[in-house]
């Protein structure tokens, strides 16, 4: 797992502000200072895991509960979540009775959220706020996504620890060109110092003949990330922004409201469960590769 490489040279302003209310302003300013002072040699060490899951989706009703071989998917992400070694604990944070009660059977800790959490980031936040103990980074780890590979949990955490400046990371993967122009699997334009541009639905860059060039490095966003604590904490104070509202992607609105957002480049494939013509794909590639 290595550092994202140089993507395309980027020119141009940057003209996107964030729509920040007078209250998150105050908020966002205190999270910032206590952010740039904790700058010790344990900066950021104690870290939580956090699956959100919630049973209503429009693309996938009860997603975390299909079978994939015989396991339930959230419990799929359970147990190769568990083999990340960055991690101090793992939690499912749910607003849903029968996914908590299968969480519960296989053994995993869960908490239980209000079903008014708009995101996966939303639900996280309402989640650390119930654990007893305190935590120093929070991982949002995908519940549709059962093969994910610990070493990406990993990656993502040690990033955030590495880069001070910044309040989020993120992982992304090289993009299929079968992919390119699948709204399900979003896209991100990274600097040259690994730091976020911007995420995308559609291809980004898009080049003058609104083709895709077979030649360019494009890069598919991975769904996990983690967060610095003290930000996730006034995540939720800060209103919607139009381009997050746009692509329907919460990550935009970090961005959108100037915070800074880390990225890693990793090898692995994307295999996340969007839509249920995917269960076949992921057990047929378990089988594949001898996974039970």
């Amino acid at each position: 797992m290595s550092p994202t490489s140089t993507t395309s040279s980027t020119t141009g302003s940057w003209l996107v502000q964030g729509l920040l209310s007078g209250a998150a302003i105050v908020a966002a300013a205190g999270a910032y200072a206590v952010i740039s002072t904790r700058r010790t040699a344990k900066y950021r060490s104690r870290v939580v895991g956090i699956i959100p899951a919630r049973f209503a989706s429009s693309r996938f009703q009860g997603k975390p509960l299909i079978p994939i071989l015989g396991k339930p998917m959230i419990q799929r992400t359970w147990e190769r979540a568990k083999l990340a070694t960055t991690l101090d604990k793992l939690v499912v944070a749910t607003d849903d009775e029968r996914i908590a009660e299968i969480c519960l059977g296989f053994g995993a800790d869960v908490i239980m959220t209000s079903e008014s959490c708009q995101n996966g980031t939303e639900r996280c936040n309402e989640a650390i706020q119930k654990l007893r103990k305190k935590f120093d980074i929070v991982v949002n780890i995908q519940g549709d996504e059962p093969l994910i590979e610990p070493e990406i949990i990993d990656g993502v955490v040690k990033a955030l620890q590495a880069a001070p400046d910044a309040v989020f990371s993120t992982a992304v993967t090289s993009l299929k060109p079968e992919d390119a122009s699948d709204p399900n699997r979003v896209k991100c334009v990274v600097d040259t110092h690994g730091y976020a541009i911007y995420f995308s639905r559609g291809l980004i860059p898009c080049n003058k003949s609104g083709k895709a060039n077979p030649h360019f490095p494009y890069l598919l966003h991975l769904g996990i990330q983690s967060y610095d604590t003290q930000f996730l904490k006034i995540y939720p104070d800060l209103p919607p922004t139009t381009l997050q509202l746009e692509e329907d992607l919460e990550q935009l609105k970090v961005l959108e409201n100037g915070y800074k957002m880390k990225v890693i480049k990793v090898d692995h494939d994307a295999h996340g469960v969007d839509i249920p013509e995917d269960v076949k794909k992921i057990e047929l590639l378990m089988r594949e590769r001898n996974l039970s």
